[in-house]
C-alpha cells in the first residue's frame, strides 16, 4: 500500500510501460542517451516501481537528479548495433487533485503579476525561474492579446486558467502533421493547429507574456477505448500540459489539449520551462545514417482503492 493510501486517500494505480526503438541505416558504435523517463514522486504522485532496460545493454549508466529536480539517467553503448531498444516501466499510484470551486476563489491574476517581482517567499522565488522565455517559448505582444480575453481586469488566476484552458481547445486543432518541435510559436497561433506540445508552449508563452510563472509537464495520459472493445497495447502515447502558480494551491495543473483542469489520469515524468528540459530521450550516435524511429506507450489501471 502507498503512502497516499495510508493516509486513507482515494487513489488510483497504473502500470506504464514506455518502449523506444531505433532502426540504423547503417551501424552505430557508440551511443550516448539523455532520459527523463522515471516518473516523479510528489503530492499527488507517487512512484512505486521503476526500472528500464536497453538493448544492447547499456555500459556506465549513471542516476542523477537534474536542476529540475527530475530523475535522469545517462548511458553509453559500446557494443556495435543496427537497432536500439529502451524499455521503461514503471508502476505509480495517483490521488484526486482539487475542487473547481477552490480554483475560482483564487487571488486576482493581477495580484500575482505585480508581487512576483518582489516576492521573497521561498514557493515565489522557486517560481520565478518559469517566468521567462525558454528555448521553445518566445513571449510576444500577440500572445498577451490571445491571453486578455481570458484574463480581464480582477478575475481569479486560476479560473482564467481554466477560460484559457477551454479557449485553446476551441480555438485550436488537433494536427500531428502540422508542426514540428521547432515550429515558433507565432506559427502556430496563426496556424491554430498543432499537437500537445505546442498546445502547452502556447500557453506558457500567453502566461509568461502576462508576468505570470507556468511550466511545462512531461508525461503521460490514460486514453480509453471505445464502448465495447479491449485496451489496445502501445495504443496511449507521451503527452504534455502545463502547471500554473497560485501561492494559495501552490502548483495546478491543466490540460488545454483535452479542455480539462488535471486530476488523476494524468502520469508525470517531470517538469521544466519547455519541452527541451524534460526531453524523454535525446542523445547522440557515432553512425547509424539514417534511422527510423518507434515509440510505443501503454498505460494500464491497476487498481481503485478507497478509504
Amino acid at each position: 500500500m502507498s503512502d497516499l493510501e495510508m493516509k486513507g486517500i482515494p487513489c488510483r494505480r497504473y502500470r506504464v510501460v514506455h518502449e523506444t526503438s531505433y532502426v540504423y541505416q547503417s551501424t552505430v558504435t557508440l551511443s550516448q542517451q539523455y532520459l527523463h523517463m522515471t516518473p516523479r514522486s510528489f503530492s499527488y504522485q507517487q512512484t512505486e516501481s521503476h526500472y528500464v532496460w536497453f538493448d544492447p545493454a547499456e555500459e556506465n549508466g549513471v542516476d542523477r537528479a537534474d536542476y529540475f529536480g527530475n530523475s535522469t539517467k545517462h548511458i553509453a553503448i559500446t557494443t556495435p548495433h543496427n537497432t536500439l531498444l529502451v524499455h521503461a516501466e514503471s508502476t505509480v499510484v495517483l490521488s484526486a487533485r482539487y475542487d473547481l470551486e477552490q480554483i475560482k476563489k483564487t487571488l486576482p491574476w493581477e495580484t500575482l503579476r505585480d508581487a512576483m517581482p518582489h516576492d521573497q517567499d521561498p514557493a515565489a522565488l522557486d517560481a520565478c525561474r518559469y517566468l521567462y522565455a525558454s528555448p521553445h517559448v518566445v513571449c510576444s505582444a500577440e500572445l498577451e492579446d490571445y491571453a486578455r480575453i481570458s484574463y480581464t481586469q480582477g478575475r481569479p488566476l486560476l479560473d482564467a486558467a481554466l477560460d484559457l484552458t477551454q479557449r485553446i481547445f476551441d480555438d485550436f486543432d488537433f494536427d500531428d502533421t502540422a508542426t514540428e518541435i521547432s515550429t515558433p510559436l507565432e506559427q502556430v497561433l496563426k496556424g491554430r493547429r498543432g499537437v500537445c506540445q505546442d498546445f502547452a508552449h502556447l500557453m506558457i508563452g500567453c502566461l509568461r507574456s502576462l508576468g505570470l510563472p507556468i511550466r511545462y509537464v512531461s508525461g503521460y495520459i490514460l486514453t480509453h477505448p471505445p464502448e465495447g472493445q479491449a485496451r489496445m497495447i502501445g495504443a496511449d502515447a507521451s503527452h504534455a500540459w502545463v502547471s500554473v502558480f497560485c501561492p494559495s494551491q501552490g502548483w495546478v495543473d491543466f490540460d488545454p489539449t483535452n479542455r480539462c483542469l488535471v486530476q488523476c489520469e494524468h502520469i508525470t515524468l517531470g517538469w521544466g520551462r519547455d519541452f527541451s528540459d524534460v526531453t524523454p530521450m535525446r542523445g547522440v550516435v557515432l553512425g547509424g545514417g539514417e534511422q527510423v524511429l518507434d515509440v510505443r506507450v501503454t498505460v494500464t489501471p491497476i487498481m481503485l482503492t478507497t478509504p
